[in-house]
């Protein structure tokens, strides 16, 4: 199973070098196949030059240029696009996100389910130098997805996670152009029945840059595509229902028939 990781970057020279680095490390050791799709979105510094010099040496890393209207989500968009794995997962290009987790993904993934959530808040789960006004905030949005939806992730609202190319394919159009976008991706493959599972994964601040996330601008965007979704799952009255040789572990006991 070829993997993807789309990671879209917006001036992260600080700090792109060593994501890059450590991520392909892994997935080398881990003999993984895979291909990181890199986007640069509108960078003002050296974010492309940074991931050219690491891609003449890697012919699994590719540059990806975002050159329509930029955002979080239209770079996502972008990069899934250019992708070609049977598997994508999204990480940041700030080294919030662990390699090591990404793999425990992959892994789980490989057992049959469409999609794979980490979250930092379960048993297991771990933040480093989370700022106290987001984690308040995450805290109560995730309560509010998690009531409304009745699903298991209490953690929706991060970016990293994975998903099967059915999965990304089953949940077109993609029409957040921002931020929201993390909670687009996720909500819409779960209302359209494909099956997930959660995982305790660890997230590591920033060291260098600025974060890209604006809490004051993006609170009526998150709570839009929320909305969306939640008529979906009401007014769909099933028709995403999966047959039942989707399933994971029907899957699992095909691979062994």
């Amino acid at each position: 199973m070829k993997l993807s990781v789309v990671i879209p970057a917006h001036n992260e020279e600080g700090s792109i070098r060593e994501t890059l680095s450590t991520l392909v490390e892994t997935l080398q050791r881990e003999s993984i196949s895979y291909e990181i799709v890199m986007v640069d979105d509108g960078s003002s510094d050296k974010t492309d030059l940074e991931v050219q010099y690491f891609a003449s040496r890697d012919a699994g890393v590719k540059l990806v240029r975002n050159v329509g209207r930029n955002g979080f989500g239209m770079a996502v968009r972008a990069g899934l696009e250019n992708c070609t794995g049977d598997a994508v997962a999204v990480m940041m290009a700030d080294r919030s996100d662990s390699p090591e987790d990404l793999v425990k993904y992959y892994r789980k993934l490989d057992e049959g389910y469409d999609c794979v959530f980490g979250s930092r808040f379960c048993r297991g789960g771990k933040v480093i130098d989370y700022p106290i006004h987001k984690l308040v905030i995450n805290r109560l949005a995730n309560w509010f997805v998690q009531s409304l939806f009745g699903i298991r992730c209490n953690d929706i609202t991060n970016a990293f996670k994975c998903y099967r190319r059915e999965a990304i394919e089953g949940m077109q159009p993609l029409i957040s152009p921002h931020f929201n976008l993390t909670v687009e991706m996720p909500l819409k493959a779960i209302v359209r029945g494909f099956s997930y599972a959660v995982i305790p994964i660890t997230w590591t601040n920033r060291k260098t840059g600025m974060s890209k996330l604006k809490l004051k601008e993006m609170g009526s965007r998150y709570l839009f595509i929320v909305l969306y979704l939640w008529l979906e799952k009401i007014l769909s009255r099933g028709d995403y229902r999966r047959p039942a040789e989707s399933l994971p572990e029907v899957r699992a006991q095909s691979r062994h028939v």
